[in-house]
């Protein structure tokens, strides 16, 4: 298992919003993904528009995951469509 931040974006509407993260969570719960923590970055300004959307409501998880089933996470996120944009980044293990 190795460390992964994931930054999220999703529309700035509370529905839309909690009912992408209840998917993420289930998505990563799935696929045997362990949330270590999860930071709210608030709204902000997109720098394109996403959707037809010009703001959207940043999440920061911290993420330990089996490398191997990253790739099947990142096709499963395709069907959350209250996630707009999303990044998995490795976390250097010296900094963990």
């Amino acid at each position: 298992m190795r460390t992964y931040e994931l930054m999220t974006i999703y529309p700035v509407e509370d529905e839309k919003h909690k009912a992408g993260v209840e998917t993420l969570k289930a998505d990563l719960a799935k696929f045997g993904a362990e949330i270590q923590k999860e930071e709210p970055y608030g709204d902000r300004d997109l720098t394109y528009e996403v959707k037809k959307l010009k703001r959207g409501r940043f999440v920061l998880f911290t993420i330990k995951a089996n490398p191997a089933k990253i790739v099947e996470i990142n096709a499963q996120f395709k069907f959350n469509t209250n996630l707009l944009k999303y990044l998995f980044v490795l976390k250097d293990e010296k900094s963990v």
